[in-house]
């Protein structure tokens, strides 16, 4: 995850296969991190073979909790990730620093991201199982603590919670934390509002997740066309 769009922007597509991450890849620029949805495979043993397919065109691969931020899944999520050493995975916050630490212990550096909820409110986040409510300042003291690297908003709902999401990456860089992955609802008509709320944020990434917004619904495909068109339009910022 080193090479990004303008020092700092990256994208994360699902993959439905190889060809697709290859070229949804292209199409991006190179700054693309395909993933898969856990929920979208019935074994762990099929979601690893998926994994490992995708690994011969990039090194980098997402594992996501699928079902619109299942929280459930999280162990799905470890087990998949651990297997295949896949690169990146998304956790709960109540989880993610228990899943880095299971890492570490097998030696494997995976970056985590720790999911919340936006509340309606700009300074405040909800936690994502528990529900509870914290100001942005004592949730991410917490996180940094616990040296999560990556905090990741959802639902966004296009541009719902925009103004949330600004004040979360703008305190998420004077806390350390590395990168903001904001999710739902994101597509070509809002990405660029969205880049621009948070381009002059000093941080050393941003991976907005696209995944709805870009998918062919009769071949399960990310649309490379659509992946394409949304980097120029973040290049073009």
């Amino acid at each position: 995850m080193d090479n990004k769009l303008k020092g700092k922007f990256l994208f994360n597509f699902l993959a439905k296969d190889k060809k697709n991450a290859a070229d949804i890849m292209e199409a991006g620029g190179g700054y693309v991190v395909p993933g898969i949805a856990s929920d979208q495979y019935q074994s762990i043993d099929d979601a690893i073979s998926k994994v490992q397919e995708l690994k011969t065109v990039t090194n980098t691969i997402s594992i996501g909790l699928g079902g619109g931020g299942d929280t459930s899944n999280w162990r799905k999520v470890l087990d998949i990730a651990a297997a295949s050493y896949a690169g990146h995975l998304n956790q709960p916050f109540e989880t993610a620093s228990y899943t880095q630490g299971f890492l570490e212990g097998k030696e494997q550096k995976q970056l985590v991201n720790a999911l919340v909820h936006p509340t309606g409110e700009k300074g405040k986040i909800q936690l994502a199982n528990s529900k509870k409510t914290m100001s942005v300042e004592n949730f991410l003291e917490i996180a940094s603590a616990l040296e999560i690297p990556s905090i990741k908003l959802m639902p966004l709902k296009g541009l719902e919670h925009l103004e949330e999401l600004i004040y979360l990456t703008k305190m998420a860089s004077v806390y350390g934390i590395r990168g903001v992955e904001p999710a739902g609802g994101i597509n070509l008509d809002n990405i660029g509002k969205i880049v621009e709320g948070v381009k002059d944020i000093d941080i050393e990434f941003f991976m907005p997740h696209i995944f709805g917004s870009a998918i062919d619904s009769i071949t399960g495909n990310t649309i490379p066309e659509t992946v394409k068109m949304i980097y120029t339009k973040v290049e073009g910022l």
